[in-house]
């Protein structure tokens, strides 16, 4: 059989457990937060001295955090590429509706409640320029991404396990900046959303988990391979108006490090995380090649914190289009 068949058949069975893991991980639309829980009220009385106050709290944030929730924003408004990218993943079928297009679905139901809120925030502001915001975020889905994945199931789940907890990273961290600035209203939002990111983390790595416990070998070849070429930023086609696709994203995540938010540390500390979550030195019945994979795995972490405690991060901080220091 060949190693494509395998994989549908692998996803096939993992699918007769799809309604448990979306009872599991996601939460009904009736009772999970919408970002007008948390925005100010346009139905009330008082949304206009809300909004004002929102806007007065805006502006004791500095320059790079706006940069980095911008990016984060973005990140998250680019969604319909990562929903069409999933949903041509080898055992994922959306034209006879099977479990894992269910999944797909109401994942992509709760993630896009992120940008939906984020951008009313931003919006509201008043500190951002929402217009060159926009054109980003539009050049971001007309130019799609390659995280080299294919459409291989065991790559693709190494790839959302890694990046929501990167996520995750990422607005916890936003939200522990707002409250010291004492913006608690965003603070909270980003907390939220930081939940969310971390339930999907959960499940995606209890895929890969399944995946282990009837595939080890594939299992542990794919992990490596994800690990071999890096975990690209779903956002790394990131350009603002005018430009081609160039160092955009490099002067984004530059402004995340330089604060804080996520860094080639943190990089270094989910992989290992997912090394220890997967159990990956306890992993029995392997072939030689995926032996030889472990053993790579195992001391990657190690030789890319060496890497990370030499990388240098530009002091001063790219003027993007999408914030304007004149407006802060």
């Amino acid at each position: 059989m060949s190693i494509k068949n395998i994989r549908l058949e692998v996803m096939q069975f993992l699918e007769k457990n799809v309604d448990s893991f979306v009872d599991q991980y996601l939460i009904p639309v009736e009772k999970i937060w919408q970002p007008s829980d948390f925005l100010p009220n346009s139905e009330g009385d008082n949304f206009f001295e809300e909004v004002k106050e929102l806007r007065e709290i805006a502006k004791d944030l500095p320059y790079d955090f706006w940069v980095t929730l911008v990016g984060d924003t973005i990140t998250e408004e680019a969604l319909p590429t990562y929903e069409s990218w999933l949903m041509d993943v080898e055992g994922i079928d959306q034209g006879k509706g099977n479990g894992w297009s269910k999944w797909i679905r109401q994942w992509t139901g709760e993630e896009n409640r992120h940008g939906d809120m984020l951008n009313k925030y931003l919006y509201l502001s008043g500190r951002v320029n929402m217009r060159e915001i926009e054109m980003t975020t539009q050049h971001l889905i007309n130019d799609g991404f390659d995280i080299g994945t294919g459409s291989d199931p065991y790559k693709n789940f190494v790839y959302t396990s890694f990046q929501e907890l990167a996520t995750y990273v990422s607005h916890n961290r936003v939200a522990q900046m707002a409250k010291k600035y004492g913006d608690n209203k965003l603070s909270k939002m980003c907390k939220m959303i930081a939940g969310d990111e971390m339930r999907h983390h959960h499940a995606y790595s209890e895929f890969v988990t399944r995946i282990f416990q009837v595939d080890p070998s594939e299992m542990m070849l794919a992990f490596q391979y994800m690990m071999k070429q890096k975990i690209v930023m779903p956002a790394h086609f990131l350009r603002e108006s005018g430009q081609k696709i160039s160092t955009a994203f490099e002067q984004f995540s530059d402004s995340a490090q330089r604060i804080g938010v996520y860094t080639a540390h943190d990089y270094v500390d989910i992989m290992q995380k997912l090394i220890n979550k997967w159990e990956i030195d306890k992993i029995t019945g392997l072939t030689d090649e995926a032996e030889k994979a472990r053993d790579y795995l195992m001391k990657l972490p190690g030789r890319m914190a060496r890497i990370s405690d030499r990388i240098v991060i530009p002091q001063e901080s790219h003027i993007f289009k999408w914030v304007e220091p004149a407006r802060l």
